[in-house]
């Protein structure tokens, strides 16, 4: 007898990346909006270019169906060096 696969079952399966997705983005806005208040400009541009790397890695492998917490470690890393980069070469011109 064949096995059928029952909407409700692939629902579900599908709806498990979206709900990483989403706690993934609140914890990251949560910690981007507590996070700032008294940081200089080199540690908020830090800051910010990880929060928005995270995000991209976090949907990046959502969307190729990778490693979900490995996507947003690597985009966090490369976006915090970018917002640390940003900050160094504006301020030398």
């Amino acid at each position: 007898m064949s096995s059928l696969v029952t909407p409700s079952a692939t629902q579900s399966a599908a709806s498990r990346p979206l709900r990483r997705l989403a706690l993934a983005s609140g914890l990251l806005l949560a910690l981007a909006a507590t996070g700032c208040s008294g940081l200089n400009e080199t540690e908020q541009r830090t800051l910010t270019g990880g929060a928005i790397g995270a995000g991209v890695g976090t949907v990046g492998t959502v969307i190729t169906g990778g490693c979900v917490a490995c996507g947003a470690a690597v985009g966090g890393a490369v976006g915090a060096g970018v917002g640390y980069l940003s900050d160094k070469l504006d301020n030398d011109n």
